[in-house]
């Protein structure tokens, strides 16, 4: 049953620059809630905790992939794009959720993946069985081969998953027969954007879920559609626009169509682009006016707890979006990166897929410090902000699940060095004191997907409700600050390099409202306040311990 009495939030079709200080919080849906007791999470949990999400203080939910997928990369190879999986649900399930999260002033963003397809999708199918010189094949890129039967690959490109880009098909007779192109896993082949047919489909896919509802588009490697012809090696420095399959040029026609199709309905319907580019400049071009609405933000998500980084990061990113126009957005974690608890407690407290290993040491009490340091801190940071599922409660990362169960392609394109990115997908601990701590619902008999620790009992969501010092406590009056403080959000920054600190204390200021954020070793004091909003942890004797943020309120002007 709908709690009607529970809407408090205006409805949020009334404000068209909602996106530029919006709270998005990303849903795995695989492993949010469970509503039918099979062990995997699906669209009905999800709408039964949509309460939960409207407490919590979010202004949208991201749903990544939901559709028909044999789940080779965790939905991220499509093989229907007008169809849920049924491990998920049905259209007509997502349009209630669509529709409810609504009512309670949650909007719905839902992930589309431009540069691949499963091999399982219709098209490529037909493809297959179509063969060399084909239509049907004309929409992927398939090569003879090079050498006098074929035999070598095309090109040398590294995969995203490690290894080779190629696949070899066989023919009906058992011959070796052409190469295809996927730039991560052999089950999710590359589509070709020259091809017309492939440019009006994808076009389609966006009405089609604006047409229910959606309020906007997560473009999964926004960066990567566009291939060069000719297919020729990755050159040892590539210039600008030179890679042969990254950020080329042909992709801002891509986004400025889509964006003519997001604009042409009513209410706005955000263009988010998951752009991976340490060139600034470069990647301020997809957030034109005519392109994409924002584009993550993944060099801070990457630095280590270290003051100096993070400040860099942070002065880079608004320089490079202010000529834009363009709102930055800030993220600590998603569903493909090591949890801020586990990452933060380590030596090297950065991120890197290429340095994920095994056995990695962590102290959790110092990571769990940093990031709820961490949350405060991208909270009063201008621009929106993006919280993974899970992060509110604290949740580590699962560094032992037993590696029969892994599914990650990380994991095994590695050949086993990568432990891949099942342990920040493991679902979530809602109440109980045993598995399946609420996930399922009482009575189920299926076991979650991935297995859940047994010390995660201190982390359900039923049991910090009552620990007012508990994460998901912090995180809800964080977003209760933040809806209510018209300087947090989209705006000004101001840093307070006045202060009398030290170069391992941050300190910036959001109009009256006052962030620091001691990284260094010893307490600090400090700046003059009138008030202390919020703190992620209690002060000692009046200064701000180390791995602590504040947010202090200063006398207004």
């Amino acid at each position: 049953m709908r709690d009607e009495t529970a809407v408090t939030q205006p409805q949020p079709e009334t404000d068209p620059q909602w996106w530029r200080g919006a709270v998005i919080y990303q849903v795995y849906p695989r492993s949010f809630a469970d509503g039918n007791g099979d062990g995997t999470g699906d669209l009905e949990g999800l709408r039964q905790r949509l309460p939960y999400l409207r407490d919590l203080g979010v202004d949208a939910i991201w749903v990544t992939p939901w559709y028909v997928s044999p789940l080779a990369d965790g939905g991220y190879d499509v093989a229907d794009y007008r169809a849920i999986d049924p491990a998920f649900g049905t259209i007509a399930q997502a349009e209630r959720l669509i529709d409810e999260a609504l009512t309670l002033g949650i909007r719905t963003i839902i992930d589309v993946v431009p540069n691949h397809v499963s091999d399982q999708h219709a098209w490529f199918q037909a493809a297959l069985a179509a063969g060399p010189g084909s239509p049907e094949r004309a929409r992927f890129w398939f090569h003879p081969g090079k050498g006098e039967n074929g035999d070598e690959i095309p090109t040398h490109w590294v995969s995203d998953f490690q290894g080779s880009t190629w696949t070899r098909t066989t023919n009906p007779d058992g011959t070796p027969g052409e190469w295809y192109l996927h730039l991560f896993a052999p089950a999710q082949p590359d589509v070709n954007w020259s091809h017309p047919e492939v440019v009006a489909e994808f076009e389609d896919v966006l009405r089609f879920w604006f047409d229910r509802g959606v309020a906007g588009i997560r473009i999964d490697s926004a960066a990567l559609l566009i291939k060069d012809p000719e297919l020729p090696e990755v050159p040892e420095h590539p210039g600008p626009g030179e890679h042969p399959h990254v950020d080329r040029d042909e992709l801002h026609d891509v986004y400025r169509s889509w964006r003519a199709v997001a604009d042409s309905y009513a209410g706005t319907r955000v263009l988010v682009g998951e752009v991976w580019l340490r060139d600034t400049d470069r990647f301020a071009l997809y957030l034109r006016p005519d392109e994409m609405h924002t584009a993550f933000n993944f060099d801070f998500m990457a630095r280590p707890w270290d003051a100096k980084e993070l400040r860099e990061s942070i002065e880079l990113t608004l320089a490079a979006h202010g000529p834009v126009g363009a709102p930055a957005t800030w993220v600590l974690s998603n569903h493909d990166v090591t949890r801020p608890v586990t990452r933060y407690g380590r030596e090297d407290s950065s991120f890197a897929f290429t340095a994920k290993r095994f056995g990695t040491t962590t102290d959790l009490t110092v990571g769990l410090r940093r990031a709820r340091a961490a949350a405060m801190l991208t909270a009063a940071l201008p621009g929106s902000l993006y919280i993974y599922q899970g992060d509110e409660l604290g949740l580590p990362e699962v560094e032992d699940l037993p590696l029969e169960l892994l599914q990650d392609p990380m994991h095994f394109r590695s050949e086993g060095v990568d432990p891949g990115r099942d342990g920040c997908r493991v679902p979530l601990p809602w109440s109980g004191t045993s598995a399946p701590f609420g996930f399922s619902p009482a009575g189920a008999t299926a076991k979650p997907w991935l297995p859940q620790p047994a010390g995660w009992s201190a982390l359900t969501v039923e049991g910090q409700e009552s620990d007012h010092a508990s994460t998901l406590h912090l995180y809800r009056d964080v977003l209760a600050l933040r809806r209510s403080e018209p300087t947090l959000g989209d705006g000004p920054l101001s840093w307070l390099d006045q202060l009398d600190t030290t170069d391992d204390v941050l300190a910036f200021a959001r109009g009256d409202l006052v962030c620091v954020v001691n990284l260094g070793d010893a307490p600090a004091p400090l700046p003059a306040h009138t008030d202390i909003l919020l703190t992620s942890a209690p002060l000692e004797a009046g200064l701000l311990p180390r791995d602590t943020a504040a947010w202090l309120r200063t006398a207004r002007p």
